[in-house]
């Protein structure tokens, strides 16, 4: 059963994590958005963290679980950015993903079952 994950990144600009290679490189909503979707559909996000850890095989991979129907949307208010991801994921690896890509440059609201 789908989740609706309500987030906010108070300041985009430091929604950024501290791996560069992993971190967002969005500068609008939408980029946010795409990106976030994108690391929710697919593995290369977490593929990529794996492979940088120091014993790549003991990482759980369940963190590396995928939504391929994973929808999250976007809209600005003022400087801060609002996201609404909707996806069947558990929030532990949504969390796992969103620390990745913005380290703790965000914000859970609110979550909602759809």
């Amino acid at each position: 059963m789908p989740t609706r994950f309500h987030l906010r990144l108070s300041d985009p600009s430091k929604a950024r994590g501290s791996e560069p290679g992993l971190a967002f490189r969005a500068l609008s909503a939408e980029g946010f958005a795409e990106e976030l979707q994108n690391a929710l559909r697919e593995d290369g996000l977490f593929k990529r963290w794996q492979a940088a850890q120091p014993d790549p095989d003991a990482v759980d991979p369940a963190l590396g679980a995928t939504d391929p129907n994973a929808v999250v949307s976007a809209a600005q208010h003022d400087l801060a950015i609002d996201l609404i991801a909707t996806t069947s994921l558990p929030g532990p690896v949504l969390r796992h993903r969103l620390r990745l890509l913005a380290g703790h440059g965000w914000a859970l609201h609110d979550v909602t079952a759809v």
